[in-house]
């Protein structure tokens, strides 16, 4: 059960309107890497989660997620106060309001369809999606996503903190932003209290692929270091004498029954390219200046479909 405080969880303070950083900031309202989109994976990992302490912290974090939502909405919409009562009641002179509205990025989209709002969209008016939820039910794999999650967001804090110099909503981003840094830190703790937290999942990997690095970019710009070199790695760098890698011939094969067999047989006899051909086509019949070479009138041989095949059946 969520009970709403109508206290934001840090103060907004906008000192003037701006309805094209008001766009920006919904990337961290709708966008993949925003706080609905935390909210959602955290949550919904919580539900599944059977160890009671991750399961806890998942749900503290995924609620706070949620009151995050709710500032960085609540500056979209002081961002676009100045706006809305313009685009609804249409009393501002008609070459001003196109300015504002079209101050920048997509805003004139937030303007006409959500009412200079705070809707689910990202910067680009892209709906929200549950796409943007990676879980995959493995505590290990799901906090090293979390993780990542908490970067890219902290990130996207950075850059709009970079885009704006109102002081009030610079202090309320950097909070948001410190914020991802903190749940990191729990995340961080979360998978390292796990004592075999790799790899991913149960099944253990094959020991002589487990260290391998295959060199397989070579040329100018090979570079070495601690990811491909050194006591942990094996380093494949002649991939013509270890390739493939298992031992065999490299060809793929499956065991067919019969009448698999003769049904395969028939399609490939019927689908059957006949190399000694050289067919006109219509690329020929309508080919102008910088098409290139065409078909030779002349074919020399086989000059068409049905003169390769009967060349081919008699060989």
């Amino acid at each position: 059960m969520f009970a709403h405080n109508k206290r934001l969880q840090y103060t907004v303070r906008v000192s003037e309107t701006n309805p094209a950083l008001a766009n920006l900031m919904l990337e961290q309202f709708g966008g993949p890497q925003g706080e609905l989109a935390a909210a959602m994976r955290y949550f919904t990992q919580a539900l599944a989660e059977d160890d009671p302490g991750r399961k806890d912290m998942l749900y503290d974090i995924a609620t706070e997620e949620l009151s995050h939502l709710e500032v960085i909405g609540t500056i979209v919409c002081m961002l676009n106060k100045g706006l809305k009562g313009a685009v609804a009641e249409g009393l501002t002179d008609q070459g001003e309001m196109f300015r504002r509205m079209n101050s920048g990025s997509d805003s004139h989209v937030t303007s006409l369809l959500y009412g200079a709002g705070a809707p689910l969209v990202n910067s680009a008016g892209v709906p929200w999606s549950a796409a943007y939820i990676d879980t995959i039910g493995d505590p290990t794999a799901d906090l090293r996503s979390n993780i990542a999650a908490e970067s890219r967001a902290k990130l996207i804090y950075e850059r709009l903190i970079n885009c704006t110099d109102d002081a009030g909503v610079a202090e309320a981003l950097g909070f948001l932003m410190t914020r991802e840094i903190a749940h990191q830190k729990s995340f961080e703790k979360a998978l390292y209290s796990i004592n075999e937290n790799f790899p991913a999942g149960k099944l253990p990997g094959i020991e002589r692929y487990a260290n391998l690095y295959i060199n397989t970019s070579q040329g100018e710009g090979d570079a070495t270091g601690p990811w491909n070199t050194g006591e942990q790695w094996e380093r494949i760098d002649d991939l013509a004498e270890t390739m493939p890698i298992d031992g065999g011939d490299g060809t793929a094969t499956v065991v067919l029954d019969d009448a698999d067999q003769a049904v395969l047989g028939k399609l490939a006899a019927r689908t059957l390219s006949y190399p000694d051909a050289n067919p006109a086509t219509g690329a020929d019949l309508g080919a102008g200046p910088g098409a290139g070479r065409i078909t030779d009138e002349d074919l020399g041989g086989a000059s068409d479909i049905s003169d390769a095949a009967a060349q081919a059946m008699a060989k």
